[in-house]
């Protein structure tokens, strides 16, 4: 915490005060109350204590932080999905980059991903989805694949909950331009089909166009099973 200045804590205070005011009626319910939960260890006043998070998931649902210098590579992060590890860069934004970064920071990746990894169902998809990637991460297409489903779901992932459009992908929940743009319907909204998901180029660099919609959360641990039947049956390359 002492290689966090003023700045910084400005950052963060800022990007979580705008964001969690402006998910109130646009996030997951069920992110929402994750992010509640979480209140005592994940807050605006203060940069985030991964060793406090880590203690308070000891008692929930078993993930922990791992600290990585940035991108990773992809079976490396199969592997520690696998083990309930999630990866979190230690790096923070400045004011100036407030709105956009093509590289995840920090709040991406705390505010992002970790609090919908305290909700149980969610909890386990995320891990089951590691389990996948490790049983196939010396296969190339499949790698591929995998990581496309990652991108349309755990990324960029939206729901229909309670007979409205709502964002659960930790890259929406963390960017202010991108949950309004779905919000807004401003985009493509397709229903999920995994044929479809798994054969769909994303670009990192850019708002995205096209978000697949689920229905539920249980929809995306079945997706897994049909996925786990497609990889299994292509020939590896």
């Amino acid at each position: 915490m002492e290689n966090y200045g003023e700045e910084d804590l400005l950052v963060w205070s800022t990007l979580f005060k705008r964001q969690q005011k402006n998910l109130k009626e646009k996030g997951s319910k069920r992110y929402l109350h994750c992010l509640n939960q979480m209140q005592e260890v994940l807050n605006a006043d203060e940069i985030p204590d991964f060793e406090k998070i880590n203690a308070w998931f000891h008692h929930q649902t078993g993930w922990k932080i791992e600290v990585v210098p940035g991108l990773i590579p992809v079976e490396d992060f199969f592997d520690l999905l696998a083990q309930k590890r999630f990866c979190s860069s230690t790096w923070l934004r400045t004011m100036e980059q407030l709105d956009y970064l093509e590289e995840p920071d920090m709040f991406h990746d705390i505010f992002g991903h970790i609090p919908l990894l305290a909700d149980p169902q969610f909890s386990e998809f995320a891990h089951a989805f590691g389990k996948l990637g490790q049983a196939h991460k010396h296969n190339s297409w499949a790698v591929v694949q995998l990581q496309r489903l990652y991108w349309f779901t755990i990324e960029f992932g939206v729901i229909w909950e309670e007979e409205q459009l709502k964002s659960y992908g930790a890259g929406i929940l963390s960017s202010f331009g991108e949950t309004n743009r779905v919000a807004n319907q401003n985009c493509n909204l397709i229903s999920f089909d995994i044929d479809l998901v798994l054969s769909r180029f994303f670009r990192t660099d850019v708002l995205q166009e096209d978000y697949f919609l689920i229905q539920s959360f249980e929809e995306l641990n079945s997706v897994l099973k049909q996925v786990n039947t497609i990889l299994s049956r292509k020939v590896y390359i």
